[in-house]
Parts: structure tokens; C-alpha cells; sequence
């Protein structure tokens, strides 16, 4: 996305003609709605990066960018949320879904577009996030193989309220909404894990909503650490996070700019909390992370 956003640094002072030929050419009936809905991307970019408004935007360019696969029962047998369906079961879903291959830093999803589906990630990794008025990047969650998301439009019917990026090349099922409310009728076991996991959901925003209101900068980003490393594993009071995230995303994960982590980074290393090895970071003291955080959350 860094690199996303240096190109609409660039492109900013000769994109203006084009955002605004495109916009009359439409309203004057000269650009059919296919032609300006592939244009919308790029209106719908230079939005987010706070240089024009944003555009209503359909997903049909992310449509057309996607490469589809043929369908697998066998890549839905690693998905979390369809464990214990029968073969038989886990074939007519492969069928039922769409396949697509996704690459890194590819859209999957826009931010109000209305495609609706349930998404399955087969192998991958995607990040779920969203832009600011000014242009900053806010992190919600990276997902990996065998976890889904899309979930919330795919219940309510509602626009989407963030956009999923590739992280990692992978490959990707969509059930349709109609398909997944059937299937949550017909399979008890299987709706009350998606709402097991709408209550994760819930509570991991409320922790955040907390952290944003009540932390400081420094210790937002001690908690991310900590939760990155028991995500990692903890093992004799240590923790390998590898590879070690980037400063740019840690920042979008805690609300700040990525000066700040650099700055509190290296202040965690001179005091002996963290270090690197290779293209890992490694907490070497989970407990006094731990304690730094408790503190602070105790006395907020």
C-alpha cells in the first residue's frame, strides 16, 4: 500500500483532467456505466488519498483483475468454519463457490462495494483495512489459510465497511450470501461457531475501542507487540515473530505515524525487551512486555 500511495503522490498533478473528462463524459451520456465503473478505481483511489472525493465504487474492476480457479473440495477441508461437513457436503460448496487466484497487495474487497459473498482463504494471507479522510492507513486484521472473512455484509446485507488486500499470492472461495444463510439453517453446529466468532469479533473491537481511548501511543504499540507474540508462540519467556512486521504496519495497526514505532522500537531494544535475528524480531522478555502493559492498563 506504500507503494500504492507514493504512486498517487505522483500521478496527483495529471490524474485532475482525467478524474474530471471521466465524470462529465458520463453525466453527458458519452461513457456507458461499464467504461466509468472501470474508470472508478482510480477515482475511488485518489479519494482515499485525500485529493478527490470518492466515487461510488461496484467491484467490477476487482472482478476483471481476478484469476479464476477451478473449484476443490479438497482446499475447503482446512477451513475452520466448515469443520465436520461430510464430503459430500464440502463438494456441492465447492461447487456452489467462486475460485480465484489473488497476489500480493491485489484488492479483494472495496470499501461500499456491494458484492456480498463469504470468503474462504484456501492458502494466503489478506489484510482487512480501510483509509482515513487524510489518507492514513487503519489496520483491522491480517487473515491466513483455513480462517474466512466477509462475514458481517454476507448476514446483513450490508455495504462493506472496510477493503481486504493480498498480503501473501493465494487462493480464494466466495460462497454466495444465499448459499451461507441456507447452509446456516441446514447445519446448527456450524451457525454457532460463526457466531462464536461474531463474539470474538465484537470483543476484540471493544478491546481496541478501549486502547484507542484510554492508551497512549507507546503503550498501544506494546500491546500490539505482545499480541503478535503470543499469536507466535511463547516459549522460555521468549518469542519469534518472524518475519518481523513493518514499521508502516504496525503504525496502521495502532493509530500513529511510522516515526513512532521506529522511535519506541528501538528504545524497547537498548532496554533489552526486544531484538532481531535475521528478518525476525524476537521479544526476548514476554513477561516484562507483559507487565508494561498490565501496568498501564490498570492504572488507564
Amino acid at each position: 500500500m506504500e507503494r500504492l500511495q507514493a504512486l498517487a503522490a505522483i500521478l496527483s498533478a495529471c490524474a485532475e483532467p482525467f478524474a474530471q473528462d471521466a465524470k462529465s463524459a458520463h453525466a453527458a451520456g458519452h461513457l456507458g456505466e461499464a467504461e466509468f465503473n472501470a474508470a472508478a478505481p482510480w477515482l475511488e483511489f485518489r479519494g482515499a488519498a485525500g485529493v478527490l472525493p470518492s466515487v461510488e465504487y461496484t467491484g467490477e474492476f476487482d472482478k476483471l483483475m481476478a484469476k479464476p480457479a477451478p473449484p476443490s473440495s479438497f482446499g475447503l477441508r482446512a477451513i475452520a468454519l466448515l469443520e465436520g461437513l461430510s464430503p459430500e457436503r464440502l463438494e456441492a460448496l465447492a461447487r456452489d463457490c467462486a475460485w480465484r487466484n489473488f497476489e500480493i497487495e491485489q484488492r479483494i474487497i472495496s470499501r461500499a462495494a456491494p458484492d456480498r459473498d463469504l470468503y474462504f482463504i484456501v492458502s494466503g494471507r489478506v489484510r482487512v483495512t480501510t483509509f482515513s479522510a487524510a489518507g492514513r492507513q487503519v489496520t483491522f486484521r491480517d487473515y491466513g489459510a483455513g480462517e474466512h472473512f466477509g462475514e458481517v455484509a454476507a448476514i446483513d446485507g450490508m455495504p462493506r465497511t472496510a477493503d481486504v488486500v493480498g498480503l501473501e499470492p493465494g487462493l480464494l472461495a466466495s460462497l454466495p450470501p444465499a448459499t451461507l444463510h441456507r447452509l446456516l439453517r441446514e447445519q446448527p453446529a456450524l451457525a454457532e461457531r460463526l457466531l462464536r466468532d461474531f463474539a470474538g469479533l465484537v470483543r476484540r473491537l471493544s478491546e481496541r475501542v478501549v486502547d484507542l481511548s484510554t492508551l497512549g501511543v507507546h503503550q498501544r504499540l506494546h500491546a500490539e507487540l505482545l499480541r503478535l507474540a503470543r499469536d507466535a508462540g511463547v516459549k522460555a519467556n521468549r518469542a519469534r515473530i518472524d518475519p518481523a512486521p513493518k514499521h508502516a504496519d504496525l503504525a496502521s495497526q495502532v493509530s500513529t505515524y511510522r516515526e513512532q514505532v521506529t522511535r519506541e522500537l528501538s528504545l524497547l531494544a537498548k532496554r533489552g525487551v526486544l531484538g532481531k535475528d535475521g528478518r525476525a524480531l524476537v521479544v526476548l522478555d514476554v513477561a516484562r512486555l507483559q507487565k508494561m502493559v498490565e501496568e498501564v492498563k490498570s492504572g488507564a
